[in-house]
């Protein structure tokens, strides 16, 4: 059975302090990456809640309408409960391409300033 030997401890980088971390914070950069994550994620979970709420106060109130039937037996409320489905993935894809766009570049830049490394 073999041991794995642990990394020597002389190539650990050094954490940055609270203030570098503080003056991160602040910085022109930073302020962008925080635009750009809220303009997008707080749109989406806004429309995404108020269409959720759509359909609990359709399938509440509106039986009838929600119990129309589509063709066979599907009706409006299974078509929009699978849509609940989608959108929530869909959501998750889009979100996973913007991050890898226009989020992950402008931390991994942050990042690597804050490692040393730039």
């Amino acid at each position: 059975m073999a041991t794995e030997t642990p990394p020597p401890s002389n190539t650990q980088v050094p954490l940055p302090s609270t203030e570098e971390f503080a003056a991160v914070q602040e910085s022109a950069e930073f302020g962008e990456l925080r635009r750009s994550y809220r303009s997008f994620a707080f749109p989406l979970t806004i429309a995404f809640a108020a269409w959720y709420l759509l359909y609990v106060l359709l399938s509440n109130y509106a039986g009838d309408f929600m119990g129309t039937k589509l063709f066979g037996n599907i009706n409006v409320a299974l078509v929009l409960g699978l849509a609940q489905f989608l959108t929530t993935f869909l959501i998750a894809w889009w979100y996973a391409r913007h991050a890898a766009a226009k989020l992950d570049p402008k931390a991994e830049a942050i990042k690597s300033r804050m490692e040393g490394g730039a």
